[in-house]
């Protein structure tokens, strides 16, 4: 299969379009700003530049411009809460908070408000289970997905056998990554080895004493959950300690070019898993060239163009946007609300057929989402980092995560959130 962002100040910026003119109001709480900018600038620009394309190219969805409704966060926490509360009235359709912390505030804010969230790859994991979480989505694949994902490759670097291994977890120091540590300790007694946990506190600049720890007790493999500079300081420190590259990989929010390329030449060989395809070999961009970055109307100055994470904002808008056409087809309106949007979010259906007609054959899974099953396939893959190319492969199969498990842990945690929240299941 081929693969390749004092007063709270944050101002809220749309692309006008005249108050009383029907149009598609999509917000995006961005950090361009501060030591998460590394991945908050590249999937921004991807994420606003699709909405674009569909404005200049097809004028929209239904015959609706789509307008975007921007607030900054600096990936803090109560900013984006703000920043929620601030556009949820501009008649915002669904919100992508690209932040776990911020995520897990706007679960009950936005179920109370009946406005859908997509928390693609990240957020609360067992928001996967739509029978308690009905307006939360984060599929294709989720963090316990992901934990599992890295642990069966690694049993395939192993013919099937990692007992008596030590798996090392360097995670940010936060709800995201603490997201993955009870999967790695259940798959740790299925599968027999060592968890080890290492803590990085918030930005993650100051990591020596952590790699001094990992050098002494010499893990065999080592997982990474870190976002913005976090992930160029880690794995810098890997490579002053020796640590064997190939054998160290990130989730999916560790493995950009701005993770590998401040390392230079010796982050050759390190791994991080992958939600999608990578590189900008795609019909989609094409369109992109020419309606969106030859016109001037890119959202940032195009030096992110095609690298993993503008190509992870670009397929986040993709999946909403296919959302929004389902919502219309249902409901019969192109002029949705965010009630529709959440239908279309929970009947969404995206076949190998739809992604080639939307220029991005073979880049990412077919799946469905339904109302009991609002996180995806749980499938990815693996990619590798080549110093001397200058980019990323993918460098396995698309692998499944092991749904034997993850599944029950999803039902336990739902089970609790909906006991301590006094919600009844749906689904029938």
């Amino acid at each position: 299969m081929k693969l390749r962002t004092s007063i709270f100040a944050a101002a809220v910026l749309a692309v006008a379009a005249p108050a009383a003119m029907a149009d598609l109001a999509i917000p995006w709480l961005s950090y361009r700003t501060g030591p998460y900018s590394p991945g908050g600038i590249p999937v921004a620009d991807g994420f606003e530049d699709y909405l674009t394309l569909l404005n200049e190219r097809d004028g929209g969805i239904g015959g609706e411009t789509i307008r975007v409704v921007q607030c900054e966060t600096g990936y803090n926490t109560q900013k984006g809460v703000e920043c929620y509360e601030s556009t949820k009235g501009e008649g915002s359709l669904v919100y992508s908070p690209l932040s776990t912390g911020i995520t897990y505030q706007l679960i009950p804010r936005a179920t109370a408000d009946g406005i859908p969230v997509h928390s693609m790859g990240y957020g609360r994991t067992a928001a996967a289970d739509g029978t308690i979480f009905s307006h939360v989505f984060n599929f294709p694949a989720h963090y316990w997905d992901g934990a599992s994902i890295a642990v069966n490759h690694i049993l395939d670097l192993n013919g099937g056998d990692i007992s008596g291994k030590k798996i090392g977890l360097v995670y940010h120091n936060s709800a995201y990554g603490k997201e993955p540590i009870r999967t790695l300790q259940e798959l740790s007694g299925k599968h027999g080895y060592e968890v080890m946990l290492v803590p990085v506190d918030h930005p993650g600049q100051e990591q020596k004493a952590q790699w001094l720890q990992i050098r002494r007790e010499s893990p065999d493999y080592l997982l990474m959950w870190g976002w913005g500079v976090m992930n160029s300081v880690a794995i810098t420190e890997a490579a002053n300690i020796r640590f064997p590259m190939e054998n160290f990989i990130g989730i999916w929010w560790s493995g950009s070019e701005n993770d590998v390329l401040p390392v230079g030449e010796r982050a050759h060989g390190y791994k991080a898993l992958a939600l999608h395809g990578v590189g900008a070999d795609f019909p989609v961009m094409a369109d992109m060239q020419t309606h969106v970055l030859d016109t001037g109307l890119a959202a940032g100055d195009g030096d992110q163009v095609g690298t993993v994470l503008y190509m992870r904002g670009l397929y986040g808008a993709m999946l909403i946007t296919e959302a929004i056409r389902v919502a219309q087809e249902m409901h019969g309106v192109s002029d949705i609300t965010p009630e529709m949007m959440r239908d279309g979010l929970e009947n969404l259906v995206i076949t190998e057929e739809l992604m080639a007609e939307r220029g991005l054959p073979g880049f990412g899974p077919s799946f469905a989402v339904s109302c009991e099953n609002h996180g995806g396939p749980g499938i990815g893959w693996v990619q590798q980092w080549d110093a001397e190319a200058g980019e990323w492969s993918i460098v396995s199969d698309a692998i499944q995560s092991d749904k034997s498990v993850i599944d029950a842990l999803i039902k336990e945690d739902s089970a609790a959130y909906a006991a301590e929240n006094n919600i009844e299941p749906r689904c029938g």
